[in-house]
C-alpha cells in the first residue's frame, strides 16, 4: 500500500521481482494508492485505489 495519491513504475520494483521468480505461477500484482483510477503498469501489474476494496460490484 502506498500512501500517496501518484504510482510510479518505482513502486513496482518488488512486485516485479517476485513476477520473476514465480514466472507463470504469478498471478498479478497491485499497488493500492490514494489516487482514484486503476493504471496498467505492465503485464499482470496495476495500482489500484485503496477505496476499491470497498466497492461492490452490481450483480
Amino acid at each position: 500500500m502506498k500512501a500517496a495519491s501518484t504510482v510510479r513504475a518505482d513502486d513496482f520494483r518488488g512486485l516485479r521481482r517476485l513476477s520473476d521468480r514465480l514466472g507463470e505461477d504469478f498471478i498479478a500484482g497491485i499497488v493500492l494508492y490514494t489516487g482514484t483510477s486503476t493504471l496498467p503498469f505492465g503485464p499482470k501489474l496495476r495500482a489500484m485505489p485503496v477505496s476499491s476494496l470497498w466497492q461492490v460490484a452490481a450483480p
